[in-house]
């Protein structure tokens, strides 16, 4: 999962895989659950969903929705958005239920028991903050229904029996016969209804996981399929307003993917992948979590529509590569926390430095080992992640109790770390596999032979994974894990950089017209008289500081339009949007008297640490340099 950080505020994003252990009732279960979705026959905002088991032999079952789903490691409750649950006998009467938890109902007379039927609300409706921090579920792992499109993230809609845990499904979903349909779940054919005005598609799923791993997208969509090697790329695509279409977005996913194929080399891929891309308006009833949440072959992201077409292929190159780095853990390297996900009381691993900051930091090393970016831009991304995680998050917190603990505070509010310090671990490690192994050896060399000696099918055992890294690398990554991993001590980052010539220094950093480096952010504003002025921060910024602005110019107008406390976050929303050589205007108000700026855009810089090359690098050092960038 990956977590888009966006200004004002964090909107965060993740991971998983596995199956349940079987129990005897399992073994004897031979005929798939029937499962069925009307689309065409939404109540009040609701889908009806059946569910028809076959026959119970035991007086008593339970079904659930799941309270925890694989990749978010959060509390989602999917149970609360079930409405009318009835479950029917063979003669049309109804049985009696017990709601155990918002999760969770219980059936007596289950031999009796013929189906079950329900409606279920979308959780884009809801979200306040995207289910980051808050009660609903993260945007790209929940659902959605609207006329013209519908977000199948089939854990939102199908649930499981505790006794049929490793049951087949059969989903029939139908939908408007004009609706295209996408779904990384296995196709088993359609049929058109009598009056051709709808269509239902059957899918088939080995078990529950399939379920949950395979998620659909229906409705006016704008899909794009192209061949990335010897894999198919699926691109589907929700723009409410058409500003965006999947073919704009086509190139930059093929050159990004294409080098993601290169940079992992021999690594197994799956032959289709699939891409469901949703783009929110920002209004009242729509997603605002916006990020992704990875699949074994897919992945779900929710971004914003009014975007410009640079700003989104640059965040689909930062989240999207994250999300399909995930294939090699913890899709294909994983414990049994992982494997044998309980979705209702699941147990945490203690590598979410591996699963998620392993997976972070290829998805910004692949790039400038395959030459998408300079070292310069690596660098300044690398730095910034230890400027958040030195100085915002704590830095004295061993990262395997904060993984087992995930869901609880203090760890829970500690979770952004594994973007940040978690892909600084990898980077940390890589440096050293490097310098240990004169350049030939590397984190991901490490993550392919974890992937041979487990892959999809094999967990390890959690409290094993670091003395079985350590045996298959060197005692410097052994201790290296063992002190800053599971141990508390802050990683000083001089330590490896050194190892291949770097240090953190002093230098210009190019930023953007909102910030002076970091997350230092240029504006201020007064609530008693409604105005937003200048920080002494914008001095720190080049652009601002050529312009002659005085800390404290209230802004009175950007682009001619009113600034206002009330509407600052949009404005100031579309200043990320601005590029080297646009024409903008600012109307400011300095001790009492207008002043106007009028000018064209050049580059901003702002003054600080950054990693640099140290002047005194020697050449073995500067050796261990390129094979780490360039191979």
């Amino acid at each position: 999962m990956k977590n888009y950080f966006a200004i004002l505020g964090i909107s965060i994003v993740l991971v998983g895989c596995g199956s349940a252990k079987p129990t005897v009732d399992d073994l004897a279960v031979s005929n798939p659950i029937e499962t069925a979705l009307d689309l065409t026959a939404v109540n009040n905002d609701r889908v009806p969903v059946t569910i028809n088991p076959g026959r119970f032999t035991t007086e008593t079952v339970t079904y659930r929705l799941p309270r925890v789903v694989q990749g978010n490691y959060s509390v989602s409750d999917f149970g609360k958005y079930i409405d009318d649950f009835k479950a029917i006998d063979y003669n049309g009467n109804d049985l009696a239920t017990t709601k155990v938890d918002d999760n969770t109902w219980t059936i007596t007379d289950a031999t009796k028991l013929d189906k079950l039927q329900y409606y279920v609300n979308d959780t884009f409706d809801v979200e306040t903050v995207g289910g980051i921090g808050g009660e609903e579920p993260f945007s790209p792992a929940g659902t959605n229904i609207e006329v013209d499109n519908f977000v199948l993230n089939l854990h939102g809609f199908i649930g499981y029996f505790d006794s049929l845990k490793n049951a087949q499904y059969a989903v029939d979903v139908t939908a408007p016969v004009d609706f295209v349909r996408t779904s990384a779940l296995e196709d088993k054919g359609t049929k058109v209804s009598e009056d051709g005005k709808s269509m239902t598609t059957s899918y088939f799923g080995q078990r529950y996981f399939d379920i949950t791993d395979n998620p659909m997208m229906y409705g006016k969509l704008d899909v794009e399929e192209f061949m990335v090697g010897d894999i198919k790329i699926v691109l589907s695509l929700y723009s409410p307003s058409q500003k965006h279409t999947a073919e704009s977005l086509k190139e930059t996913i093929f050159k990004m993917m294409e080098a993601q194929k290169r940079y992992l080399g021999d690594v197994n891929s799956t032959p289709r992948y699939d891409i469901y891309l949703y783009l929110s308006r920002g209004g009242e009833n729509d997603p605002k979590g916006f990020g992704a949440l990875e699949h074994h072959t897919s992945t779900v992201a929710v971004f914003a529509e009014n975007e410009s077409p640079e700003s989104l292929k640059d965040a689909l190159v930062d989240v999207i590569a994250h999300e399909f780095f995930h294939i090699v853990t913890p899709l294909s390297v994983h414990s049994e926390d992982v494997h044998y996900f309980d979705y209702n009381k699941p147990t945490f691993s203690k590598h979410l430095w591996m699963y998620e900051g392993v997976t972070e930091y290829f998805a910004q090393h692949f790039q400038v080992y395959e030459g998408l970016r300079d070292e310069t831009t690596f660098y300044n991304t690398m730095m910034s992640k230890i400027v958040t995680s030195t100085q915002h998050l704590d830095d004295a917190m061993s990262f395997t109790i904060m993984s087992e603990n995930v869901l609880d505070e203090p760890y829970a509010s500690q979770y952004y770390n594994v973007y940040m310090k978690g892909a600084l671990i990898g980077m940390c490690i890589d440096i050293l596999m490097r310098n240990e192994s004169d350049g030939n050896r590397s984190m991901l060399s490490l993550m392919k032979e974890l992937s041979a000696k487990y892959g999809k099918d094999k967990p390890f055992v959690d409290d094993n994974l670091i003395a079985e890294i350590t045996a298959m690398t060197y005692p410097s990554v052994g201790e290296f894990l063992k002190t800053h991993v599971e141990g508390d001590l802050p990683i000083n980052y001089n330590n490896y950089l050194g190892l291949v010539g770097l240090t953190i220094g002093e230098t210009q950093v190019e930023t953007n017209y909102i910030f002076a480096g970091g997350q230092n952010i240029i504006f201020d504003g007064d609530q008693e008289i409604g105005v937003i002025f200048f920080s002494p921060m914008a001095l720190n910024n080049s652009f601002w500081k050529a312009q002659g602005i005085v800390a404290g110019d209230i802004i009175k107008k950007v682009n001619g339009k009113e600034l206002t406390l009330i509407n600052a976050n949009d404005v100031i929303r579309g200043m990320f949007e601005w590029k080297e050589g646009d024409e903008i205007t600012m109307d400011l108000e300095r001790d009492g008297k207008p002043v106007m700026i009028k000018t064209p855009l050049t580059k901003a810089y702002a003054a600080g640490e950054s990693i640099v090359e140290d002047e005194n690098a020697t050449e073995a050092q500067k050796a261990v340099r390129a094979a780490w960038l360039k191979g």
